[in-house]
């Protein structure tokens, strides 16, 4: 069995959010990519769908991988323009917190990133800033929305996220302190 360590949190990156896995399956075994399977384990349109088996790894982020679930929403880009956006329904929200639950359950240890939380930190400053991200996926900012989620310890990569565990660390040090 593999150890996980990661989950990662991706977009279709497409204008609709009715699409199956089956088709981002056909997406992923064709010309280019030619993989052997769809990338994720779990598609959530309007229900959680399986993909991958979660014995194998994903083909989720070059160099995470190894340890790593993949989840993926259908949507990402704005209907009208094409532009990314956060597009998740409610009721994708909270499938994508029920699978989360469920899989920290199963995997209390594992951090849960977006995707673009996973780019290179070009200036090597520890922290991924915006300008940095190789893609918008998934389109919100996955480690702040499920910081609650994250084991005890918890090392954002996101800027965005180590900004607010920041102000929430200052604030309870402030409550701390004044009891």
């Amino acid at each position: 069995m593999r150890e996980i360590k990661e989950i990662h949190i991706h977009c279709s990156a497409t204008r609709s959010n009715s699409i199956s896995a089956s088709t981002i399956k056909r997406w992923h075994t064709s010309e280019p990519r030619n993989w052997s399977d769809i990338g994720y384990h779990y598609v959530i349109n309007s229900a959680i769908e399986f993909g991958r088996p979660v014995d194998r790894k994903p083909a989720s982020a070059r160099g995470h991988n190894d340890h790593a679930i993949a989840i993926c929403y259908v949507g990402g880009l704005n209907p009208e323009t094409g532009k990314a956006e956060d597009t998740r329904t409610p009721r994708q929200k909270e499938l994508l917190i029920k699978l989360i639950k469920q899989l920290k359950a199963k995997y209390p240890k594992a951090t849960i990133h977006g995707h673009r939380d996973l780019s290179p930190d070009k200036n090597k400053d520890g922290k991924i800033d915006k300008w940095e991200f190789m893609k918008q996926c998934p389109c919100f900012d996955a480690e702040v929305e499920y910081l609650e989620f994250q084991p005890k310890g918890f090392k954002p990569k996101s800027a965005a996220a180590q900004e607010v565990k920041s102000k929430k660390s200052k604030k309870a040090d402030g409550k701390k302190q004044s009891n």
